[in-house]
C-alpha cells in the first residue's frame, strides 16, 4: 500500500509539473495564425520524407533492374521537386515559428518582470536580486527552448514517423511489426531518463541563481572587495559555486547524452534482424529488392526521427523544472494590494494617524519591530523622529506609502484606513529622499523626471535649481543628458543627493518623507544639500528621520523611539529640558563626546 501511494503521488506530481508547463502555450494564443501555417508547414515537410522513402522501390525495380529510361528521366525530377518543397517548408516553418517563440518569450519576461516589481518590500527583502534575475532571464530562457519550437519538432518528427509507417506497413507488414518490437524498451528508457533530466535541471537553475546573486553581491560591491584586496577570495567563491553549477551540468550530459546510444543499440537489434528475415525472403522471391530497399530506407530515416523525439523529451523536462521556478513566481499573490472597495484620494487635507500600530516582518513574526505606536501628524507639520539604530524609525515611515501594512492597528490618511485606498493615488501624494539614494543607469533628466514624467524642461530646471543641482549640471560634459552610471556612481555623494531632491521637488508632494544622509557629505556639500532640503520642506507635512542637529531644531515636535515604541515626545528645548533618552542622544552626538556609534541614524 505505502509503494502504491508512492507511485501515486509521483504520478500526481509529474501531471502536475506538466500541467505547468502547458501553461506557457497560453502565450501562443496572439500568434495563433502564424503556429498554424507553421504546423501545416511541419506536416508537409513530414510528408516529404515518406515520398522520398517510397521513392526507393521504383527507383530500384524501374531503373536498376527493369532499366526504364522513362523512370530514369521522372524520378530524379521527383526527387529535386520534393526536396525544394521540403526546403520551402521548413523556411516558412521555423520563420514562424521563431517569431512567435521570441514574442512568447518577450510576453512572459514582461509578465514576470512586471509581477516582481508589483510584489511588496517583503518579498524583495527576502529574495536576492540575483536569484530574481535569474528567474526572469534563465529560466525563461530554458521554457524559451521548449515551448513552440518543441511543438514544431514533436509535430514534424511524429508525422514523419507516420509517413515512414505507413512506407514500411505497405512494403511488409510483418517486418514492420518486428521493427516495432523494440519501441516499446524505447519509451521506458526515454521516460526514466527524461525524469533524471528535469530534477537536475531544477537544480542546476537554482545553482544558477546563486551564481547571479554572487555576481550582483560582488560587482556591486566592487569598492568593499578591493579595499580588502578580497579579489582572489570573491574568485574563488565564484568558482565554488561554479563547479557545483558544472557537476550538475555533467550529471545532466550523462543522463542525455546516454540516450541516443542505447536506441541506436536497440534499433540495430531491430535493423539486424529485419536485414536477416528481409533477405531471406528476397532470396525466396517473397520480396523484390525494390520493396525491401524501400523498406530499408523508411526504416533508417525512422531513427533520425526518433533520436529527436527523445532530445524534445529531454528538452520538455527541462523546461518543466523551468517553467514551475517562472509559475512559482507568476502565482504568488502581492501581500500589499488593493482592496476591491479601494478609493482614490486627491489630496492630503487633514493628518496622517498611526492607531495602536504593531509590527513584524511576515518572515519573523515573533519580533516586534513596532509596538503600539499612536501618533496624529498634522498637515504642515515637521515631525523629526529620533533613535539608536534598530529603534523602528525607517520601518515606521515605510508604513506610510504602504510599503508594509501594520501587522495589528492601522494608519489612516484624512481617516480613511490606508488600506482602503488605492495605491497609487496614495503615493502620488508622496515624496521621498532615502539616505540611500537611488539613481538609475541614465540620463540626470530622466533620473530627475521620474518625479512627474510628463513635467516639461523648464519644469526640471526650476526644480533643479531649487536643489542647487542646476549649476554642477551644467558643467557635466553633457549637461542633463549625461549618464550618471549605475546607481549614480559617476556623481558624488553631494550631487546624487541633490538629484534626489529635485526628483522630489518636480514630484511636488503634500507629504514627505526625508531620511537625511548629509553625515558622510563634506562641509561645503553638506550646506549645500541642507538648503535644498530646507527649502523642499516649506509648505509640506514632513517626517523626517533626523541626523543633524539643524533639523531637529526646526521640527515642529520630536518623536523618540527605543525598541519599537515611543518613549518621549515634544520640541528639541522640552525633550532637553526633561533629561531623558533624547538629552543623553543629544548629549552624545553634541557635547564632544565620541559615541561608538553615531547614536541618531538608522532605523
Amino acid at each position: 500500500m505505502g509503494e502504491g501511494c508512492k507511485d501515486k503521488g509521483k504520478k500526481e506530481l509529474i501531471g502536475r509539473g506538466f500541467r505547468t508547463y502547458l501553461r506557457i502555450f497560453t502565450y501562443a494564443k496572439p500568434y495563433w495564425f502564424r503556429i498554424t501555417i507553421a504546423l501545416f508547414m511541419a506536416q508537409l515537410v513530414a510528408a516529404t520524407d515518406g515520398a522520398l522513402a517510397w521513392l526507393v522501390k521504383p527507383m530500384m525495380d524501374k531503373i536498376f533492374v527493369e532499366k526504364n529510361l522513362e523512370m530514369l528521366k521522372l524520378i530524379p525530377l521527383a526527387i529535386v521537386g520534393l526536396y525544394v518543397v521540403r526546403g520551402l517548408g521548413r523556411y516558412i516553418q521555423n520563420y514562424f515559428m521563431r517569431y512567435a517563440n521570441l514574442r512568447m518569450v518577450m510576453d512572459l519576461r514582461t509578465d514576470l518582470f512586471k509581477k516582481i516589481q508589483g510584489m511588496s518590500l517583503a518579498f524583495h527583502k527576502s529574495r536576492s536580486t540575483g536569484e530574481l534575475i535569474s528567474r526572469v532571464m534563465s529560466d525563461v530562457s530554458v521554457v524559451r527552448s521548449a515551448n513552440v519550437d518543441v511543438i514544431k519538432n514533436l509535430i514534424r518528427q511524429i508525422f514523419t514517423i507516420m509517413a515512414l509507417l505507413v512506407v514500411l506497413f505497405k512494403r511488409d507488414w510483418e517486418l514492420a511489426l518486428m521493427g516495432c518490437l523494440t519501441v516499446p524498451f524505447a519509451g521506458v528508457l526515454i521516460d526514466r531518463l527524461g525524469r533524471k533530466i528535469k530534477e537536475i535541471t531544477k537544480a542546476s537553475q537554482e545553482k544558477r541563481a546563486d551564481l547571479s546573486a554572487l555576481m550582483v553581491d560582488s560587482f556591486s560591491g566592487v569598492r568593499i572587495v578591493k579595499a580588502f584586496n578580497m579579489e582572489e577570495q570573491e574568485t574563488k567563491r565564484f568558482r565554488k559555486q561554479l563547479h557545483r553549477l558544472y557537476a550538475l551540468s555533467m550529471k545532466k550530459v550523462k543522463a542525455a547524452e546516454l540516450v541516443s546510444p542505447l536506441i541506436e543499440f536497440l534499433g540495430s537489434l531491430g535493423a539486424a534482424a529485419i536485414i536477416y528475415v528481409g533477405g531471406m525472403r528476397v532470396i525466396s522471391g517473397r520480396l523484390t529488392p525494390g520493396d525491401f530497399f524501400s523498406f530499408m530506407a523508411a526504416l533508417m530515416m525512422m531513427y533520425g526521427p526518433i533520436r529527436k523525439l527523445t532530445k524534445v523529451n529531454n528538452t520538455i523536462q527541462a523546461a518543466i523544472a523551468a517553467s514551475e521556478r517562472v509559475f512559482e513566481v507568476l502565482d504568488m499573490e502581492p501581500d500589499i494590494r488593493d482592496a476591491p472597495d479601494a478609493v482614490e484620494v486627491k489630496g492630503f487635507r487633514e493628518s496622517i494617524l498611526f492607531d495602536h500600530v504593531w509590527f513584524a516582518y511576515p518572515d519573523d513574526p515573533d519580533t516586534w519591530i513596532l509596538k503600539d505606536i499612536n501618533l496624529e501628524v498634522e498637515k504642515g507639520e515637521i515631525l523629526a523622529l529620533v533613535g539608536e539604530s534598530g529603534a523602528g524609525k525607517t520601518t515606521l515611515v515605510d508604513l506610510v506609502p504602504r510599503f508594509y501594512d501594520p501587522t495589528q492597528g492601522a494608519v489612516y490618511l484624512d481617516g480613511i484606513d490606508l488600506r482602503k485606498i488605492k495605491q497609487a493615488s496614495l503615493r502620488a501624494l508622496i515624496g521621498m529622499v532615502t539616505q540611500d539614494v537611488i539613481l538609475f543607469n541614465d540620463t540626470i533628466l530622466n533620473n530627475i523626471l521620474y518625479g512627474r514624467p510628463k513635467a516639461t524642461f523648464e519644469e526640471v530646471v526650476e526644480a533643479a535649481r531649487v536643489a542647487h543641482a542646476h549649476e554642477f549640471i551644467l558643467q557635466l560634459p553633457h549637461g542633463y543628458e549625461t549618464v550618471v552610471g549605475e546607481r549614480g556612481v559617476r556623481l558624488s555623494g553631494g550631487q546624487k543627493q541633490r538629484l534626489a531632491i529635485a526628483r522630489a521637488v518636480l514630484k511636488n508632494p503634500p507629504i514627505l518623507i526625508l531620511d537625511e544622509a548629509t553625515s558622510a557629505l563634506d562641509t561645503q556639500s553638506e550646506r549645500m544639500v541642507q538648503d535644498a532640503m530646507d527649502r523642499l520642506m516649506v509648505g509640506r507635512t514632513v517626517l523626517v528621520i533626523a541626523h543633524r542637529l539643524s533639523t531637529i531644531q526646526k521640527a515642529h515636535r520630536i518623536a523618540v523611539l527605543d525598541k519599537g515604541r515611543i518613549v518621549e515626545m515634544g520640541t528639541h528645548r522640552e525633550l532637553i529640558d526633561k533629561g531623558g533618552l533624547y538629552s543623553h542622544l543629544y548629549k552624545l552626538q553634541f557635547s564632544g563626546e565620541e559615541p561608538l556609534e553615531p547614536v541618531l541614524l538608522g532605523g
